[in-house]
């Protein structure tokens, strides 16, 4: 892990990239931004809209909005479809590349299924999304060709301005202790990020909730932690998750913390079956599987 340890997270200015000037830089890459969901029918329609309105028809930045539909039970697909987005239906990836589960594995259908050269990725259940947030993401990638991952950093209001609860407690600990040259990362495990197709494309992606910090570790291993930047998007607001929900993404985001850095092995934790053990004895599994390099399987 030599490479994490010579470079240090940057935190990109955007001051001066209006959006006619990243429109300019752009130059002949095209770009994807794709809302992952599962029954978001009440907030996709407002997202796809302001997204298409501003990015799409007003000023021609964004070539492909995509929702990439996650087995959701409600109007989801359909709301998403009415507001001008491409609807990716999970399952159609399937047929093709075999089944799958998890955030992750949702990421890495939008992955597979889109086609931008530069790619960025919002959550669905946001409620503050700007137009803003897509231009700031993608300044450090069309200023700089050396950069691969540019990640949000932002004020959640429930928080007292730090990260998630997950991330306070469980993942910046970790990396503070095992790869501290990524904990400079404000929201590390953030839901609004944007990458570049050649880099993102050379690693694998865990399919459960361990996708973010996996994808961390792997970029900042395989190119350099110098080609990871943040950018300051202000604040945010989205749908929260009880404890009991959040201990299984927990569970999962340190156990591939300690099987990517080989920890795992010496303290005899066993990561062909991982599980979380519940107070009433119940267990829940832990998803650690992972969906292989996208360069390498044909689309």
């Amino acid at each position: 892990m030599s490479s994490m340890r010579s470079e240090t997270i940057r935190t990109f200015a955007t001051d001066g990239w209006t959006a006619e000037r990243i429109v300019e830089a752009k130059g002949g890459q095209s770009i994807t931004l794709c809302f992952p969901c599962r029954d978001e029918a009440a907030t996709i329609g407002e997202l796809v809209t302001t997204a298409r309105r501003h990015l799409v028809d007003d000023i021609g930045l964004v070539d492909e909005l995509l929702v990439l539909d996650d087995r959701s039970t409600d109007d989801t697909n359909l709301v998403a479809a009415m507001a001008g987005a491409t609807v990716i239906a999970i399952d159609d990836v399937h047929a093709d590349h075999g089944p799958g589960h998890g955030k992750g594995n949702a990421l890495w259908a939008a992955l597979v299924a889109s086609h931008g050269d530069l790619i960025v990725w919002c959550d669905g259940d946001v409620t503050s999304f700007t137009p803003d947030w897509v231009l700031r993401l993608l300044a450090p990638l069309i200023a700089d060709d050396d950069v691969n991952l540019v990640k949000a950093m932002y004020h959640r209001p429930t928080s007292s301005g730090g990260g998630g609860r997950t991330t306070e407690l469980v993942a910046r600990p970790l990396l503070s202790l095992l790869a501290p040259a990524l904990a400079g990362l404000a929201q590390p495990l953030s839901g609004e990020f944007a990458g570049r197709r050649s880099a993102l494309e050379a690693i694998p992606f865990v399919q459960g909730w361990g996708v973010e910090i996996a994808m961390l570790i792997d970029l900042a291993d395989t190119f350099g932690t110098g080609t990871i930047t943040q950018v300051d998007l202000g604040e945010r607001h989205h749908r929260h998750r009880n404890l009991h929900a959040l201990s299984v993404q927990a569970a999962e985001v340190m156990a591939t913390v300690l099987s990517r850095l080989d920890v795992s092995s010496r303290g005899g934790l066993d990561m062909n079956a991982p599980t979380l053990t519940r107070t009433d004895g119940s267990t829940v599994p832990l998803n650690l599987n992972e969906r292989p390099p996208a360069r390498s399987i044909r689309r």
